[in-house]
């Protein structure tokens, strides 16, 4: 039974991110202390250091050689579903079709399981959800944030109109030499095939560059280490991560009240499409996370708690990516500033569900 001292813990977790957010908000908009280019500076500094540094606390602290091989797998499929049923959908519109696709994942299987779930899910389950969640919470930076920083690319370099770069000027004309000895059908084949790997080499070429990218590899190369040998970090370098990475998520909250205030509204997507982001948050995640935790036999407290996280909002690391490429953030920013709000009650009514 949850108890009025679990609650508190929980409220006390949340409270400080809306601190962060409310501040920003007003910071910019009733004491106008920042300009629109210096939020998107902001924004870029928790995309580019706070959040890759976190990323590597988060990994490096779990252990790689005790994984729960059944969650993994039901979180796995809970995503590649996701991406099925919305490929899906999007073929009946042919605009916008990635943007949707991504922002559709972001909404629908990638919760805030840091914060609030630990507090919450320790209440509701004991200590044996903690290393479970925090499994998912590192998949999640490990698999999922990369995976999603690819379509966010694939989504750029497809849109872009600009000349290719030098780097791969001399691979394009390696590539069209052979289109010019077939013909008809075969020529227009190749065309599309080369056009395909110059996209994916561009955008290969980007994720190396980013810096979330290294640090969640690094991470897993020291987690393996640490945990085989009981390697440590020495003090001045793993005191350098903390003080950048502890502030991470506040600071990706600030961004998002920085965002908030540029909008001439809170909601700025639109009251259709909130309805439409928290159904596929509270509804569509946990309903396919039930469907794949079913598909590979979870039981007991694991399967609760694979539903249960699926049920808390929005994680906010994916507004930030958003916001960094401009996909639909207003959405994103609606699914995190509503979904906190009712995030307690909604995930009461699954754990209540689950006990019966």
């Amino acid at each position: 039974m949850i108890s009025t001292a679990d609650v508190y813990h929980v409220v006390a977790a949340t409270v400080p991110l809306y601190f962060a957010m409310i501040l920003a908000y007003i910071s910019v908009r009733w004491w106008k202390l920042f300009t629109p280019d210096q939020c998107a500076g902001i924004n870029k500094f928790v995309a580019k250091f706070s959040i890759p540094l976190l990323s590597f606390q988060v990994i490096s602290s779990i252990n790689p050689y005790k994984m729960n091989l059944k969650l993994i797998f039901a979180d796995f499929l809970q995503k590649l579903l996701a991406l099925l049923v919305l490929t899906a959908l999007a073929k009946i519109s042919s605009r916008g079709r990635l943007n949707w696709i991504i922002t559709g994942l972001s909404l629908s299987t990638l919760p805030n399981t840091l914060i609030l779930g630990l507090p919450l899910l320790r209440a509701m389950y004991g200590a044996e959800a903690e290393p479970l969640l925090s499994q998912i919470v590192g998949l999640q930076s490990l698999i999922w944030y990369n995976l999603l920083l690819f379509l966010f690319e694939l989504n750029a370099t497809k849109e872009a109109t600009v000349a290719p770069s030098s780097e791969t000027t001399g691979d394009q004309e390696a590539l069209q030499e052979s289109q010019y000895k077939e013909g008809g059908e075969v020529h227009s084949r190749t065309t599309r095939k080369v056009k395909a790997m110059l996209v994916l080499l561009t955008v290969g070429k980007k994720l190396m560059s980013n810096p979330n990218f290294y640090a969640t590899m690094v991470a897993l190369i020291w987690a393996s280490i640490h945990f085989r040998w009981g390697v440590k970090l020495p003090d001045i370098v793993d005191k350098s991560i903390v003080i950048l990475s502890t502030g991470g998520l506040g600071m990706a909250m600030f961004s998002l009240g920085l965002f908030m205030a540029l909008r001439p509204s809170i909601i700025s997507c639109g009251i259709r499409m909130a309805v439409v982001a928290m159904a596929m948050k509270f509804i569509v995640g946990p309903a396919l996370m039930a469907v794949a935790s079913f598909a590979v036999r979870l039981e007991g407290t694991v399967l609760k708690v694979a539903i249960v996280q699926a049920a808390l909002p929005q994680g906010i690391v994916p507004f930030v990516f958003a916001k960094e490429y401009n996909v639909h953030p207003d959405t994103l920013s609606t699914g995190v500033i509503f979904g906190m709000l009712i995030a307690m009650p909604i995930a009461l009514a699954y754990y209540s569900l689950l006990a019966l």
